[in-house]
């Protein structure tokens, strides 16, 4: 870890074995020879890139002969970024009111800002800081920030959140919308719905939530919506792989019948934003994973169980609109976008966007 992760020279890693008080013993010749030799270029590449075997098949398929590099860079940290809300500064007075934090922007994010971190790994406690608790921004990857700008929301449309959760990708909408319009928020779990409360008030955004009962007096809480949204964003469950290089240890707990489950939760809520959005409306379906199970494969499957009533808006027309200097960062799939840790410096997000027909 610290020559392959950190770079540290063997010497300076050698120093380090002194045996002394609570230093371990002083390296063995065979280990300081492995240190300067071992290589993993020869290893099969769950062993070089550190995951679980039998993701490797889905995740060569998505990576190609790019997997090596792709999986390096999952295991590298994640930095540390915050989207500015729109809604209380802009993104120039944000970097001069967190001059303290050294921001620097985001490559392609317009309102994202990038926190420099230790060489631990830690940033500063961003949730005290006083601009946070103001509402001036909220911790957000640079991915997730583009996949909800992807959406194309705009001002006086009606828009619904279908699995907001604690409402991350809720608040870039109401800033995207300008809090005009409607804007509503709902998620299966009504637990996960807890903190967009306190969420919408600091940040001084305006959203609807439906929170669905739970056990018999279960209801349909957006039936009344049906037909009408002119877009629905459906971040939908999913495994989390893009995640991992926040969550090292989830890729350890994954087992393939979680994946079964995430994709029958994935055409579930896909087939309900089908029933909300009107004709000519849209739906952008964004995960946090780099599985084609749970990406292009998802898309098709809405495709084939819905007819001729939707069909694929080139993932290119949204991203030229928003940054044309990302586009040759992108993977752009069958359905959708893909970005990377390698490629983006992201978290791995997708993001496909679908259109009644009407």
């Amino acid at each position: 870890m610290m020559r392959l992760q950190y770079g540290l020279a063997a010497p300076t890693i050698a120093g380090l074995f002194t045996g002394d008080r609570f230093a371990p013993e002083p390296l063995t010749d065979p280990e300081r020879e492995r240190l300067e030799s071992g290589s993993l270029a020869d290893a099969p590449p769950e062993v070089a890139g550190d995951v679980p075997e039998w993701v490797v098949p889905s995740l060569k398929a998505a990576f190609g002969d790019d997997l090596h590099d792709e999986l390096r860079a999952l295991s590298r940290r994640a930095p540390l970024d915050i989207r500015v809300n729109t809604l209380k500064r802009s993104r120039a007075e944000a970097l001069d009111g967190l001059a303290h934090l050294a921001p620097a922007p985001t490559p392609h994010a317009p309102n994202g800002l990038r926190i420099p971190i230790g060489e631990d790994g830690r940033g500063p406690a961003l949730h005290v800081e006083p601009e946070f608790i103001d509402g001036w921004y909220e911790i957000q990857d640079e991915g997730s920030q583009l996949a909800s700008l992807l959406s194309g929301a705009r001002p006086g449309e009606t828009v619904i959140d279908l699995c907001a959760g604690g409402g991350g990708k809720t608040l870039s909408l109401a800033a995207m919308m300008r809090n005009e319009g409607r804007l509503v928020a709902s998620d299966d779990d009504p637990r996960r719905l807890a903190p967009i409360h306190e969420r919408l008030r600091r940040a001084g955004a305006q959203a609807e939530i439906r929170t669905p009962r739970t056990g018999r007096a279960r209801a349909d809480v957006l039936g009344d919506l049906d037909g009408q949204a002119d877009r629905v964003l459906v971040d939908a469950p999913c495994t989390g792989s893009g995640t991992w290089r926040r969550n090292p240890d989830a890729k350890w707990r994954l087992r393939p019948n979680a994946l079964t489950l995430r994709v029958a939760d994935q055409a579930t809520v896909l087939d309900r934003a089908a029933r909300l959005v009107r004709p000519g409306g849209r739906i952008t379906y964004i995960t946090c994973s780099l599985l084609p199970e749970e990406n292009d494969a998802a898309v098709a499957g809405l495709l084939g169980r819905t007819g001729e009533d939707f069909s694929v808006v080139p993932a290119r027309d949204g991203v030229e609109a928003l940054s044309p200097a990302l586009a040759p960062a992108l993977r752009f799939t069958e359905h959708g976008l893909q970005m990377s840790p390698a490629r983006t410096g992201t978290d791995g997000f997708f993001v496909a966007t679908l259109r009644r027909r009407g």
